[in-house]
């Protein structure tokens, strides 16, 4: 189900929030407006006995209102499906300026989108709701939702350079990966025991996306910059005349970027190191999935100067299925602000080995040898360790295969996720529990069991990718 505000919108067929009610309006009036409203406050008793209506224990209420589309937007949909499958109702209050929700599956979760986040108060009850937070709830509005319920936030990176008053007031803050987890536990705040690294989900979409992989734009504008402003104008017209470019993988071997091009990445300092590396061996050749700032685009062009003959960019692709199973390795960012790399996750279950630095969070989430390949950081050695796994696999030394650790692959599947989120509720200590908890499967220990882990089926390495490019 999807809302808007609680009004029926007839376009798109969203429908009155059922959870709307004249207490509730009026809740939100008094909340907002402070003493001018201090009127009503004798009779919230009697409005909650006599007009609200009733709520139903078995619904948990999730926040990400972040405009843009990375990690933590992905994370809340494959939480949603853990939560109904589990047997829970939930509401979701996303951006309502942010579009990229209605191409994710959420199942029967409702969706409200709200232009204020005041105007989530109007769809909760009084006061008792599990809120479950991908966006760090800031201000009046966190300080009331933290008084009033239980709100569980999800720490998406770690915290040490973060500004930790959203977090406080949490009943627990819950981490993407050991990494994240440490920094909670140095935060002082009250931190769930275990990282809930989530799931590979590159099965995320509504509808299925089109198997060939074309160039879309690899920038996403800051609409707060006039600069930014004025460029997302004159793009599209631009984009509109060229002809559409469709991605073919070149002779070679084939190094991928799949993320969002931010600070959190570093990518052009690590470039800095490993593009005159690259320059290096021939046929190897650097294709960018993904979009950025403005600045952050340039400065990593500046860092590839030195094989910039080699480099193409492809913006953000909504099928990332399509991608992961055109790559011959994923390469990573630098490791120490990022919070667990979901596509370094997303990768391996399409069969992709993946290339990363050898510290945490990829050794969390990467078997060196054989998921892929883990190299000291190349700030500290020059990048020599990364050469000498370049030159390896360049001159078709064994590649991977990542799906050959079927158990390692199972930690980040839905099912897997499913056990850890009922384990977190049980931890939050619900009082009121839904009548009917599905049950979750156990660990595969067969490699014939192909019902868990879907996506390896979504190449079975395609004939051993080729046969390894035949050789490269």
């Amino acid at each position: 189900m999807y809302v808007a505000n609680g009004v029926h919108d007839v376009v798109t067929g969203r429908q009155r929030c059922e959870s709307q009610s004249l207490y509730a309006s009026l809740r939100y009036f008094t909340l907002r407006n402070g003493k001018r409203a201090a009127v009503l406050y004798p009779f919230h008793g009697i409005l909650l006995r006599g007009i609200l209506v009733s709520e139903r224990c078995d619904r948990i209420y999730q926040v990400n209102l972040w405009d843009g589309f990375g990690g933590s937007e992905v994370y809340t949909r494959f939480l949603s499906i853990a939560l109904q499958t589990l047997g829970y109702r939930t509401t979701v209050f996303v951006n309502a300026k942010a579009r990229h929700w209605d191409d994710l599956d959420f199942g029967a979760a409702t969706l409200v989108p709200i232009a204020d986040p005041w105007h989530i108060f109007p769809h909760l009850p009084t006061s008792g709701a599990l809120i479950l937070t991908n966006f760090p709830l800031r201000g009046e509005v966190g300080a009331l939702l933290k008084r009033d319920h239980r709100v569980v936030t999800f720490a998406h990176q770690p915290l040490y350079d973060k500004d930790l008053r959203p977090y406080d007031g949490s009943h627990l803050v819950v981490a993407n990966s050991q990494h994240v987890l440490r920094s909670v536990a140095w935060a002082g705040l009250p931190c769930y025991p275990d990282p809930l690294y989530g799931v590979a989900d590159v099965a995320r979409l509504r509808r299925e996306g089109p198997e060939a992989v074309f160039r879309n734009s690899h920038y996403a504008w800051d609409r707060h910059k006039v600069r930014d402003t004025l460029l997302s104008w004159l793009e599209p017209a631009w984009r509109r005349s060229a002809k559409p470019e469709r991605f073919e993988q070149r002779d070679g071997l084939t190094l991928g970027i799949v993320s969002r091009l931010t600070t959190i990445k570093q990518f052009p300092k690590m470039f800095h190191v490993l593009a005159p590396i690259i320059a290096r061996h021939r046929n190897v050749w650097i294709e960018i999935f993904g979009s950025g700032s403005y600045a952050s685009v340039r400065d990593l062009k500046e860092s590839l100067r030195s094989v910039r003959d080699r480099v193409r960019f492809w913006g953000q692709q909504k099928d990332v299925r399509s991608v992961y199973t055109q790559l011959d390795f994923l390469l990573s960012g630098l490791p120490e602000r990022e919070g667990m790399g979901r596509n370094v996750i997303e990768a391996q279950l399409c069969g992709t080995p993946v290339l990363a630095v050898n510290a945490p969070p990829f050794t969390e989430t990467v078997v060196d040898g054989v998921t892929g390949y883990l190299f000291a950081d190349p700030r500290r050695d020059r990048g020599r360790d990364f050469e000498q796994v370049l030159a390896r696999i360049a001159q078709g030394g064994l590649r991977p295969d990542p799906t050959d650790a079927l158990e390692h692959l199972y930690r980040f599947t839905q099912p897997a996720f499913n056990t850890c989120i009922e384990r977190l509720l049980h931890r939050i200590d619900r009082r009121a529990a839904p009548a009917e908890v599905a049950t979750v499967r156990e660990e595969p220990r067969s490699r014939d069991d192909r019902t868990v882990i879907d996506a390896l089926s979504i190449r079975r390495l395609a004939a051993a990718h080729a046969n390894w490019r035949e050789g490269i």
